[in-house]
């Protein structure tokens, strides 16, 4: 099954700057060969499920490992069956009624 999330994984205990376990976590997600776009306050994920998921409890063990005590996550997710879609499908249909006619 194929999935998208928004997540946001935030060490705590790690002082202010979390920047180099959001660098972890994107690299994390590119040596799993998943799609993926950062953004501001998270990042958005597709692909399969299980792959997904296993990219998120790695983040996990990464961060740990980078010294972060404790994580905090939060996640959407989507998932559909009618038909595929992607993230860039879903933001260009936002996109197409923004244009003028």
């Amino acid at each position: 099954m194929q999935v998208m999330i928004d997540i946001c994984i935030v060490p705590l205990g790690v002082g202010v700057s979390v920047s180099d376990y959001v660098a972890a976590c994107q690299r994390v997600l590119q040596d799993a060969g998943l799609k993926h776009q950062m953004h501001a306050y998270g990042t958005n994920v597709e692909g399969d499920w299980d792959q997904v998921m296993a990219a998120v409890k790695r983040c996990h063990e990464v961060v740990h490992a980078m010294g972060a005590p404790r994580i905090t996550t939060s996640m959407r997710m989507g998932t559909r069956t009618d038909r595929e879609q992607s993230m860039d499908d879903k933001v260009r249909s936002v996109e197409d009624k923004l244009s003028p006619v």
